[in-house]
């Protein structure tokens, strides 16, 4: 066995990028991410993260064939403004076969010891919106869009190695009641009136990206105090915009101002697309832009991607608000069942949020860390 680093050229970025594919590829659970938003992610030209972080990436081979991987990851925006002095390591997938996991842990190690790190985490990305999480209970059930899809015995691996929790994640599944509750159209109207209250129009992308940075600044506000949130930067910022916003139909937004036309709450929900995604198999062409506009035309599930609430006005009944709207387009696209992104287990005015759904957790996460000598 060897383990080699690899370059920031196309060519071994898509190695690197391909072997989760092999590696699942008998699991009907697994869902592929797309090639490009990989390559954007991981390219240290493209992404602006490494403006302030730096990276390694490592491939596992036996006789000459990938049996695992592993990116060595510094973002120094957490290191030297949030002064948690530890890396991080992500994209961490092999087979079962523990000379493998202990080698690419140790180059992992090996590297964020060289920046002078004493900690290492993982797996997370480079930022807030990355993948992030080792999937421990949710195994038959399929990721959403931007979540990670792993084995059960990845854990295993990581204890063995004397890595211990750091985070834990947890994920609900709601049903969508065939009628609105009379409740919540009435709840609603009165908190509107209360606090005066209006929902934004948001009827195109033009109208999406007006109140883009102000979304960011709101999530900023939700999750600041969180353990793991690292501020977003202005070019990251940028790039997020350019990577997401193409994917959203404006018809899940919701977005709520006050009577100065300040953004204090905003929601976005989309089609589920991990069975398009699948189809796809991480290729837009030739044919995974049709397997996506039909999962956003024809689809009983949804998923909750991003949800900002200004701190002010949490426990104000404003999610009322929110779903009282998202409730309308659920009807319209005929979506039956919903679930949530990951939310820290300690995040309980997120999960708040959910509470009227009777949500049912059916999926949790977690990062390991260990101290490095």
């Amino acid at each position: 066995m060897e383990i080699i680093k690899i370059s920031n050229r196309r060519k071994d970025l898509l190695k690197f990028i391909e072997f989760p594919k092999k590696l699942y590829r008998d699991y009907p659970y697994f869902v592929p991410p797309l090639n490009q938003e990989e390559l954007a992610a991981l390219d240290f030209d493209k992404n602006p993260v490494f403006q302030h972080a730096e990276a390694e990436y490592y491939l596992a081979l036996k006789n000459g064939k990938v049996v695992g991987r592993i990116a060595a990851i510094v973002n120094w925006k957490e290191v030297n403004e949030l002064g948690k002095e530890q890396g991080r390591f992500g994209w961490f997938d092999f087979i079962d076969d523990y000379d493998v996991s202990a080698a690419l842990l140790k180059k992992a190690e090996d590297f964020i010891i060289s920046k002078g790190l004493k900690k290492i985490e993982g797996p997370v990305g480079f930022s807030n919106l990355d993948k992030a999480g080792l999937l421990t209970k949710g195994f038959e059930k399929l990721p959403t869009m931007v979540t990670l899809y792993n084995a059960p015995y990845y854990e295993s691996h990581l204890l063995h190695y004397q890595y211990e929790v750091a985070k834990t994640w947890v994920e609900y599944e709601m049903h969508v009641p065939a009628e609105k509750p009379k409740r919540v159209a009435k709840f609603s109207a009165i908190i509107k009136e209360r606090y005066e209250l209006k929902i934004k129009e948001i009827k195109s992308k033009k109208d999406l990206l007006k109140i883009a940075d102000s979304m960011f600044d709101l999530m900023d506000k939700t999750y600041g105090e969180l353990s793991s949130y690292v501020p977003f930067q202005p070019e990251q910022i940028k790039h997020y915009k350019e990577k997401y916003i193409g994917f959203i139909n404006t018809d899940f937004v919701t977005a709520v101002a006050n009577k100065d036309d300040k953004l204090i709450a905003f929601a976005i929900t989309m089609p589920s697309y991990s069975k398009a995604l699948q189809k796809a198999n991480g290729r837009i062409f030739p044919f995974g832009w049709y397997y996506f506009m039909q999962a956003s035309k024809k689809n009983d599930a949804a998923a909750f991607y991003l949800i900002g609430i200004d701190p002010q006005y949490q426990n104000k009944g404003i999610t009322a608000l929110v779903f009282n709207e998202m409730f309308n387009t659920f009807q319209k696209y005929g979506i039956k069942y919903i679930e949530t992104n990951p939310e820290l287990i300690e995040n309980k005015s997120i999960q708040l949020l959910w509470k009227d759904l009777k949500p049912t957790l059916h999926k949790t996460r977690k990062s390991y860390c260990k101290e490095l000598s």
